[in-house]
């Protein structure tokens, strides 16, 4: 009696552990449920952050547009500031919509390759326009000379001792005033060796030849020979070699007429317009060594003028007529050189070459340099004129009288 009395609770008991054993097991399962579910967290956020990624970089694009708006660093403008390696695809079905981003601001994470590759195919065309940017089509250079009454250069004045006016108006902004005596130099020498100066051509070879030895500085200067008679032709072209420049004006032999406007023409087409880049720092000049007479030219004294105007070039002019009295054709090597801003110069004797010679190195290295804005530029190619004094009296300055907007 006594055990079959005790087996029911038994079994009761039973059941009680049993139902708290399933309970346990529930729990423990439920545990490790949750621990999985846990251990999951962590990639879900990342998707999420990742997900949100198109919309979060960009206040701090926006922030570092305008330290990056130079043309130069045009490129890493489409390249976005430094972040993680892209997604992978499946991440970037459902970006985040940005329907007022700008061109310049792509999205983050929606990247393609072919995106990457725009700023290398578009990298020529960025430099291009960095260099445009640079030389800045409304900045005048002007580079002149200074003399007094007796033609001594005067080197000490400031910019407060000069009136300017650009096309009848004074300038906008002047960017610099500075002395120039160390500017690298391109010079080209232009003989005449036409019949017309058979008897004093020697004089020049030989003048020209100790002008060049003398003035140029191997590092930073270049010439280049040209003679003319009924034709002009390059003998030797830009070097700092003097022998071969001494080889280039023995090469020189006197023939038929004179094309001396067709010379000084080509002489700043070919050679300082086309063969020296836009934006070099140099000082260009041209040395032009005749009587002045021609009579075989096409191009007329006004076409020549206009072309070292638009090559920034400087003529000085010695003349080979020694004659007591003016000539027209000194006349015409006047005319020349004023318009250029060189100086004419009118040797008495044939020995007296070689001192003119002397004179324009000196000049040369006696200059100063004047950066401006005009007022009212427009850059549509037309001529606007210059107009450069010096305040205190007895002063003469040497300018080009103009110069050709760019278009």
């Amino acid at each position: 009696m006594k055990a079959a009395s005790m087996s029911p609770r038994l079994f009761s008991a039973l059941g009680r552990s049993g139902s708290r054993r399933l309970d346990l097991c529930h729990c423990v399962s439920g545990i490790l449920l949750a621990g999985l579910l846990v251990s999951h967290l962590p990639l879900s956020a990342q998707v999420t952050e990742q997900r949100a990624l198109p919309s979060a970089p960009v206040p701090q694009t926006s922030a570092q547009q305008p330290t990056s708006n130079s043309l130069s660093n045009a490129p890493g403008q489409t390249t976005p500031v430094p972040t993680p390696p892209a997604p992978k695809p499946s991440q970037q079905v459902n970006p985040t919509p940005q329907p007022a981003a700008p061109a310049a601001q792509p999205s983050t994470t929606t990247q393609a390759p072919a995106t990457n590759q725009e700023p290398a195919q578009a990298t020529p065309e960025d430099e291009q326009g960095t260099y445009t940017f640079k030389t800045n089509v409304n900045e005048v250079n002007l580079t002149f000379t200074v003399t007094d009454r007796h033609g001594h250069f005067i080197n000490n004045l400031q910019q407060q001792d000069f009136a300017l006016l650009d096309d009848q108006r004074a300038p906008a902004q002047v960017y610099s005033f500075t002395q120039q005596t160390n500017q690298p130099l391109r010079v080209g020498l232009v003989i005449d060796a036409s019949t017309s100066i058979r008897a004093r051509f020697k004089f020049e070879q030989q003048a020209a030849t100790e002008f060049l030895l003398s003035i140029l500085r191997p590092r930073t200067d270049r010439a280049f020979i040209m003679g003319f008679d009924v034709s002009a032709y390059v003998t030797q072209g830009f070097t700092n070699n003097p022998d071969l420049l001494e080889t280039g004006l023995n090469k020189l032999k006197p023939g038929g007429g004179t094309a001396m406007y067709d010379a000084v023409y080509r002489a700043c087409r070919d050679q300082m317009l086309r063969g020296i880049p836009e934006n070099a720092e140099v000082r260009k000049a041209l040395i032009l060594v005749s009587d002045g007479d021609d009579n075989q030219s096409r191009a007329y004294l006004d076409d020549a003028i206009k072309m070292c105007q638009r090559a920034e070039t400087t003529v000085f002019t010695i003349s080979t007529n020694t004659s007591p009295t003016r000539e027209r054709g000194d006349d015409v090597l006047k005319k020349m050189a004023q318009a250029t801003g060189g100086t004419a110069f009118y040797p008495q004797r044939l020995e007296d070459i070689s001192n003119e010679f002397h004179r324009v190195e000196e000049e040369l290295r006696s200059q100063y340099s004047l950066a401006y804005k005009p007022a009212d530029f427009r850059p549509d190619g037309s001529f606007r004129s210059i107009y450069l004094t010096a305040l205190r009296g007895g002063y003469v300055v040497h300018a080009r009288t103009g110069y050709f907007a760019p278009k």
